[in-house]
């Protein structure tokens, strides 16, 4: 054989392995939570648990964690992505390109460039991020916030197929990862806050044909048409911004839906479905099996897109097929999955005066004076102040579950916000489409924003909280060891006892953490990844104090213990 022929076989047989080791089934997917050494889904598994069974990373031992490696990511927007992790290597994306790493040496294998239009600022509703990725099958999938969905080949990053999702410059975008069910991919759509009309997609793995489109406002001959003022729900917002969870055994996927076009209740009347909603589809018809509406209305921008966790809980004497939430309204939700009916909801947020509760019976919220005032009243003269703010008393940076403790672990935010009714005629182009004045947020008096918390959904209550001057915006993660990790806007990647919420390690990274880490196993060694970089719209308008002197700069970090 010919030098010339024994290096193309080696060519082609690093390819063939590259590819190989990146076909994951969709029983690669289904037990991902239970695979430590591979994270091949959004959420560390299809119920996005953020879990890990790991257990060398202890609370006696986190102390001796060190930085393995880290990668700079050459961009200063916000970093807010999960990695992937197949047998060895680490797929990350960002707003600008694809990424394969290393995940031993951090030393980047192929980056792939995201080729967007130069005008596309001029449009962009809702950050310049990406949150992740999707794979199967040798093919990584996904969004890009031109609103395109991309397949891509798991060896070398090549494009294989691009389909437009909606039109970017009608203020539609997209920076969720896509998720895998039932054989479908799965994509959803930002731009809520720009009247547009949210939607749900499902794709084709193979060719990107639509195989379905889901509208999530009810139009005519809808089910909750007359629950829109006429002609509202054309650009009534609802956007699914935020990747959804699947329950394979009731072959169901749960995703949320965000605020209404305007934010503004009294213009779009009624609940205005599908706004601040969990829908239940099914995955290969798009069809809506059932929903339940968080906040009917949405009067505050509360949304309901938030992470949507699957967990099997006792409850009613009998071990239930959970869905839960912590809302971004200021109440933590627990619902049957299996048919939408609410079993509990309970407030975890520190102040809230929009509701003054649940009611059980009608799984609506009980309106404060305040807020049946604002349901009906177009134009207000006088500012109102509202708690929690339309960051709500939790934002979209997602939970951790320990499934074995029981125990849910999420960031909270602690600010309320003042605000007018304004009419708003819709924009010709897209622009804010809000109908309202903000007159600024209000912080708490002792000026503490925000806490890690561990609640115990069964009971209804918080288990011990972790204050910090200023929110966190890191996803938490979990682990079979006792610890809990997750990140501040200052920069510090920290680990928690999971029994008691002390601190016990931390480590300053240099730039603000809105990434989403994950735990993983490699040659009988733990490792835990977040990336770092914040450019986020609390950081840009909520004037905290505590993030004057954050400095951008996205990179990726990994750690493991000292030997």
């Amino acid at each position: 054989m010919t030098l010339a022929h024994c290096m193309r076989a080696l060519a082609f047989a690093a390819v063939a392995a590259a590819a190989g080791a990146g076909a994951q089934t969709l029983s690669d997917l289904r037990n991902d939570a239970a695979n430590p050494r591979n994270v091949v889904t959004y959420g560390m598994g299809w119920g996005q648990q953020r879990y890990s069974p790991l257990k060398q990373v202890t609370a006696a031992n986190v102390k001796r964690l060190v930085p393995v490696w880290n990668l700079s990511l050459n961009h200063t927007a916000n970093a807010s992505t999960q990695p992937l992790i197949i047998d060895g290597t680490m797929y990350l994306s960002m707003h600008d390109a694809t990424i394969a790493v290393d995940a031993l040496t951090g030393r980047q294998k192929w980056r792939v460039p995201v080729k967007l239009p130069a005008d596309i600022n001029a449009y962009l509703c809702c950050g310049i991020q990406s949150r992740g990725l999707a794979v199967m099958d040798g093919m990584l999938y996904r969004t890009t916030i031109d609103a395109q969905v991309v397949a891509m080949n798991i060896a070398d990053g090549k494009v294989v197929w691009t389909k437009q999702a909606a039109d970017y410059k009608q203020g539609y975008s997209m920076t969720h990862a896509p998720l895998i069910a039932g054989g479908v991919l799965i994509t959803g759509i930002s731009g809520g806050e720009y009247g547009s009309r949210g939607f749900l997609d499902g794709w084709d793995l193979k060719t990107g044909e639509k195989k379905w489109h889901r509208w999530t406002t009810a139009g005519p001959g809808d089910k909750g048409a007359e629950t829109w003022a006429p002609g509202r729900y054309e650009y009534g917002g609802a956007s699914t911004w935020l990747t959804g969870t699947y329950d394979p055994e009731l072959d169901l996927v749960y995703w949320g839906t965000g605020n209404g076009g305007p934010w503004n209740p009294a213009t779009r009347g009624g609940d205005s479905l599908y706004v601040g909603s969990v829908l239940a589809i099914r995955p290969g018809t798009g069809e809506v099996v059932w929903h339940y509406q968080f906040s009917p209305g949405d009067p505050y921008d509360y949304d309901g897109t938030n992470e949507l966790v699957l967990a099997d809980l006792p409850m009613g004497g009998r071990t239930t097929k959970a869905l839960i939430q912590a809302n971004r309204n200021g109440f933590f939700y627990v619902v049957d999955r299996t048919n939408g009916k609410l079993l509990s909801a309970t407030q975890f947020a520190k102040k809230v005066n929009w509701a003054s509760g649940i009611d059980m019976a009608s799984g609506r919220p009980i309106d404060t004076p305040m807020t049946a005032m604002v349901r009906k009243t177009e134009n207000m003269t006088d500012f109102i102040e509202v708690w929690p703010s339309a960051f709500g008393g939790k934002n979209w940076m997602p939970m951790s579950y320990d499934p074995a403790r029981r125990i849910a672990y999420f960031n909270t935010i602690n600010l309320g916000m003042k605000i007018k009714y304004v009419p708003q005629e819709r924009p010709a182009q897209p622009t804010w489409y809000l109908g309202l004045e903000l007159g600024g947020f209000v912080a708490p008096e002792d000026g503490v924003r925000g806490a890690l918390v561990a609640w115990d959904p069964v009971a209804g209550k918080k288990l011990w909280e972790a204050p910090s001057k200023a929110p966190n915006w890191s996803g938490v993660v979990s682990t079979a060891g006792g610890v809990v990790f997750t990140g501040a806007q200052t920069g510090e990647f920290m680990a928690f006892d999971a029994a008691t919420g002390q601190k016990l390690w931390q480590f300053q990274t240099g730039s603000g953490i809105s990434g989403l880490p994950i735990v993983w196993e490699r040659n009988g060694k733990q490792y835990v990844t977040v990336t770092s970089g914040a450019a986020t719209v609390y950081g840009a308008l909520s004037g905290d104090p505590e993030l004057v002197n954050v400095v951008p700069g996205s990179s990726l970090w990994t750690f493991a213990l000292q030997e």
